[in-house]
């Protein structure tokens, strides 16, 4: 009797371990990565390259009637016109640098600060003007200061506020723009060719960050931002040039044609050089996700 129970004991104890063996094994629980929220936060460098056209009064037409004027002969009547809207659009490029702060990642309040230096070229036909009337002076080339041809550098730096809706920043910006530079102004008399000029600039745009696995993401940044961004750009010319300007390459002298026996003129100064810039950039983003 004693052999049958424990026999009948190790048999149970067999069979409960093997029905142990056949159970699913208990995995263990699988780790929680948390996917990382973006945010704007952090600094950025790029590039940008737009189109740009003045806006200010010089669009019009400059026409300036002479008489007994050096430019003809004694006693005749002539005309020298400027088309100006030819010569106030142009390329704009050049690159940019800046640094966003995000209050809440993911969507939220975007404030920044960005600076920028471009190059422009406007002015390429600035100096086109239609003589009418037979001219007495060889070689004459004409000079309208008050385009934008004295200009061949700009940049601003301005504060940036915007709104970020996860990777898509929708954002307005102004502050300080200053500008420079110019085209041959053949040593005219208060030139403003080479004037370092000052002014102001308001504008806004949108940005899209790109994954950080993007294929334009050369340096390893930690995102990839493309945008589209309008400007409108006012600087102080105070010391421009009243009038028109001839010059003689046979003589080497320059007048201002516009005191020089004027019937009648429709000649306009500027005091402001007034221009907007539409650009598209691109920017290497480093720091925070």
């Amino acid at each position: 009797m004693k052999r049958l129970i424990l026999a009948s004991t190790v048999l149970a104890g067999l069979t409960a371990v093997a029905s142990a063996a056949d159970l699913p094994r208990r995995a263990a629980p699988p780790v929680f990565v948390p996917v990382p929220v973006f945010t704007w936060t952090g600094f950025y460098a790029g590039i940008n390259a737009g189109y740009g056209f003045g806006t200010g009064s010089d669009n019009n037409r400059t026409t300036t009637v002479l008489a007994t004027s050096p430019v003809f002969a004694p006693g005749a009547v002539g005309a020298v016109a400027f088309n100006n809207r030819d010569s106030n659009e142009g390329f704009v490029g050049g690159g940019q640098i800046g640094y966003n702060y995000q209050f809440t990642p993911g969507s939220g309040v975007v404030i920044g600060v960005e600076a920028d230096a471009q190059y422009v070229d406007f002015g390429s036909q600035r100096n086109n003007a239609v003589l009418i009337g037979a001219a007495n002076v060889n070689n004459l080339t004409f000079v309208n200061p008050n385009g934008l041809s004295g200009l061949d550098y700009f940049g601003t730096v301005r504060g940036r506020l915007g709104y970020a809706f996860d990777r898509t920043l929708v954002y307005g910006t102004g502050g300080f723009a200053y500008g420079g530079g110019g085209g041959n102004d053949f040593g005219l008399p208060n030139s403003s060719r080479n004037d370092f000029r000052t002014g102001w600039t308001a504008g806004g745009g949108i940005e899209y960050a790109l994954p950080t696995d993007s294929f334009l993401n050369f340096f390893k940044s930690s995102a990839v931002t493309l945008k589209v961004e309008g400007l409108y750009v006012n600087l102080d010319r105070d010391n421009a040039n009243n009038g028109v300007f001839a010059y003689s390459a046979a003589t080497g002298s320059t007048f201002n044609v516009n005191t020089a026996g004027v019937v009648a003129t429709g000649y306009n100064n500027r005091r402001s050089d007034e221009f907007v810039v539409v650009r598209a950039g691109l920017n290497y983003k480093f720091g925070s996700y």
